[in-house]
C-alpha cells in the first residue's frame, strides 16, 4: 500500500517563474570518504516519520538572485526560485527517501498512475537514467522523447508542445539548449516542469552536489567549494545556490572565460554567500572543502576544444592542485569527464575522489524535487 507524503505543498499556479526572460539573466545569445552509511534508523521508521510530517506556512522569502524566492514554485527551473528554508527541506528529502531505497523498500509509491514526459534536445546517460529510473522506483512511468521525437520550435512551436504533454502527463522534465526553451515550456504547461539542464543552468546537478556535500564534508552552510575550468552554467547554478545558502564559492577561470557577469553581482549583491571570481586556481583551492571541475569543452562547443585546451592549460585538477587544497578537500565532478584533460585520472581514482557517489545522488536529488513541485 503506497504510503502518502505530505511532506511540503505545492501550488499549482499558472502563474510564470520570475525570471521571464533571456535578458533578466544577462545572457546574451586525503581523507578516506567511504560509501555514504544512512543514519541507524529503521526504514519502517523513517516511513513514519516523512508520512506524519504535516505541510508548513511558506518561509519568509531569503534574498536571492530574482528576489522573489519561495517555497510555491509550480517548476524547479533556477534554485534561487526557492527560500533557503524549502531547498534544505527538499535535500532533507532527498536524504530520507534515499534511505529507504538503499533498505530495498519498495512500498512506497507516490507516482503511482503517473507519467512523466522527458524531453531531451540534448543526450544524457545520467540525466536520462536518474530521472527514469528514480521515477519507477517510486512507482511511475517515464516517457523518453529524443531530439527526434520532438523539435521544439522547429517541428511544432514549444508554447503547443507543453500544453499537449500537460494533457497526457503529470510532469515535464525538460533538457534542452536554449534557456528561453525551459521558460517557455513552464509558461505554457499547467503540469509542474523541471530544468534537467540548459545552456545558462544545470539546479539538479547542483542539488545532487549539495546532498553529496552535506552527506561527505557534514554540512554545505560555511563550506569552501572551488570550482576549476570554464565559468559555465554548473557556475551558474553554484551562483544561484549561493544566493540561498551561505558558503563561500569561489570560481578559478581563465580570463574570458569568466560565468555571466549580471549573474555573479546579483549573487554578491545578495549578500549571503562569499562569491570570488579568479583566474589563479593554485591560489583558489588553499583551504578549500571541495575542488569540482567540468569538461572545458561542453557539448555545443566541441569545435573549440582544441583552442580551449590551450587557454585552459594550467587549470587542470591534478595531484599538485589537491595538494594544495589540502588532504581534507574532496574532489567532485558533475561528468562525463575527459580523464587527461580538466582532470588526471589519479584525482578522479583517489580516495578522496566522490565523483561516484554524486553521480548516484542526482536520483535521490530529483526524486525530492519531483515529490515537492507535485505536492507529494
Amino acid at each position: 500500500m503506497a504510503v502518502i507524503f505530505s511532506h511540503l505543498s505545492s501550488l499549482r499556479s499558472s502563474e510564470a517563474p520570475s525570471f521571464s526572460s533571456l535578458s533578466h539573466y544577462g545572457i546574451q545569445s586525503s581523507r578516506p570518504s567511504g560509501a555514504f552509511v544512512p543514519s541507524p534508523v529503521t526504514f519502517p521508521a523513517i516511513r513514519r516519520r516523512i508520512s506524519c510530517q504535516i505541510s508548513s506556512p511558506a518561509s519568509s522569502p531569503s534574498s536571492s538572485v530574482n528576489g522573489n524566492a519561495n517555497a510555491n514554485q509550480k517548476d524547479f527551473l533556477h534554485i534561487s526560485d526557492f527560500d533557503k528554508s524549502t531547498i534544505l527541506n527538499i535535500l532533507d528529502r532527498a536524504k530520507e527517501v534515499k534511505a529507504l531505497i538503499k533498505s530495498g523498500e519498495r512500498t512506497y509509491l507516490p507516482f503511482q498512475g503517473k507519467t512523466m514526459a522527458m524531453i531531451f534536445a540534448k543526450p544524457s546517460m545520467r540525466t536520462r537514467v536518474s530521472f527514469e529510473t528514480g521515477f519507477y522506483l517510486l512507482g511511475g512511468h517515464a516517457i523518453y522523447l529524443g531530439p527526434n521525437d520532438i523539435q521544439m520550435g522547429k517541428r511544432e512551436e514549444t508554447r503547443d508542445i507543453a500544453r499537449v504533454l500537460s494533457r497526457y502527463n503529470d510532469i515535464i522534465m525538460a533538457r534542452v539548449f536554449a534557456h528561453q526553451d525551459i521558460l517557455d515550456l513552464a509558461k505554457y504547461a499547467t503540469v509542474p516542469v523541471i530544468n534537467g539542464l540548459t545552456d545558462y543552468n544545470h539546479p539538479c546537478q547542483i542539488m545532487a552536489d549539495a546532498l553529496t556535500i552535506i552527506e561527505h564534508v557534514g554540512q554545505l552552510e560555511g563550506t569552501k567549494v572551488v570550482y576549476i575550468g570554464d565559468g559555465n552554467n554548473i557556475v551558474h547554478s553554484w551562483l544561484l545556490l549561493a544566493s540561498v545558502i551561505p558558503f563561500h564559492f569561489v570560481c578559478a577561470c581563465p580570463k574570458g572565460f569568466e560565468p555571466d557577469e549580471e549573474t555573479v553581482k546579483k549573487a554578491q549583491q545578495a549578500g549571503v554567500s562569499k562569491i570570488e571570481i579568479t583566474n589563479d586556481p593554485k591560489e583558489a583551492v588553499r583551504g578549500a572543502d571541495v575542488v569540482y571541475s567540468d569538461v572545458w569543452a561542453s557539448m555545443g562547443q566541441k569545435e573549440e576544444a582544441a583552442q580551449r585546451h590551450q587557454v585552459f592549460h594550467g587549470f587542470q585538477v591534478n595531484e599538485e592542485i589537491m595538494k594544495l587544497a589540502g588532504h581534507k578537500a574532496y574532489f567532485m565532478h558533475c561528468l562525463p569527464a575527459e580523464r587527461g584533460v580538466e582532470v588526471t585520472d589519479g584525482v578522479i581514482e583517489a580516495p578522496n575522489s566522490i565523483v561516484f557517489p554524486q553521480a548516484e545522488n542526482r536520483m535521490h536529488a530529483q526524486n525530492a524535487i519531483m515529490l515537492h513541485v507535485m505536492g507529494l
